[in-house]
């Protein structure tokens, strides 16, 4: 199983997930255009999907899910609340993201399956969900879009070779920065997104012996930076033993490394 994220940010997200023959895209926050020229850059052509899931609703995650899908004949998941939102109602094939269970996504042949667990998070688009993909004993969790950590998430969630984990914000930075009052205090809320620190709690539940690669993600571009972000990663993984995992940093612009899961 490979990983790749295509786009992380407030201005759109997209990951890509290959295993064997199955391409499953979990976001598709990024104009059609655009989100096509990713997949390109991917090296995955119109028509390679299989899948597209959706965490949630917001426009930088779901902003070209149902054109996406339809363009490649794959069956676009998401839950029964969102199913009519325009971004998910211009494709008819649909299912229903059962949260708290385990769905089977074959590819095309219907001859292999990736193994997807919806887990759902805090977040002010409820139900917004975080995945945890499996394949063939290897596990990778995409987890973004959280408004506080919570550790039965975590021990739901626990055990992934790859993470992408969000790092939104540095607390200071946002509070001291230019957004408005009400902007800031639904960011730094408890439905809101994860700051530097609030992440790293997660990655104290999340992260054990298995891990080997974390990705962080949906950084603020205007409350936070790489160094930042880095720094309270990579100190929590020294404080854990876990020294040696490679961290990187997902990007907003550019398609990020094919990751072997």
């Amino acid at each position: 199983m490979h990983l790749q994220v295509l786009a992380s940010g407030s201005g759109g997200n997209a990951t890509l997930v290959r295993a064997a023959d199955a391409a499953l895209l979990v976001d598709a926050g990024l104009s059609g255009p655009a989100m096509q020229a990713r997949l390109d850059a991917a090296r995955l052509g119109l028509g390679g999907l299989d899948h597209v899931l959706v965490t949630h609703g917001h426009l930088d995650h779901a902003r070209s899910a149902g054109v996406l899908a339809r363009r490649n004949r794959a069956l676009l998941h998401c839950s029964q609340a969102i199913m009519n939102n325009a971004s998910i109602r211009r494709h008819k094939r649909l299912a229903t993201l059962t949260i708290g269970s385990t769905a089977e996504l074959p590819n095309a042949r219907e001859t292999d399956a990736v193994r997807v667990s919806p887990v759902e998070i805090p977040h002010d688009a409820p139900p917004t969900v975080a995945f945890k993909l499996e394949h063939a004993g290897r596990r990778a969790v995409i987890l973004t879009d959280m408004g506080v950590p919570r550790p039965e998430v975590a021990a739901r969630l626990r055990g992934a070779h790859v993470l992408v984990l969000e790092f939104n914000h540095d607390e200071r930075m946002l509070a001291v920065g230019p957004y408005p009052a009400t902007l800031k205090r639904r960011i730094a809320g408890n439905a809101g997104h994860l700051s530097n620190s609030q992440a790293a709690r997660m990655l104290r539940d999340l992260a054990d012996e298995h891990l080997h690669t974390l990705v962080l993600a949906h950084l603020s571009a205007h409350n936070n930076t790489p160094e930042l972000a880095l720094e309270a990663a990579r100190g929590t993984l020294d404080e854990l033993g876990l020294g040696h995992v490679r961290v990187l940093v997902a990007s907003q612009d550019e398609v990020g490394e094919n990751l072997e899961v």
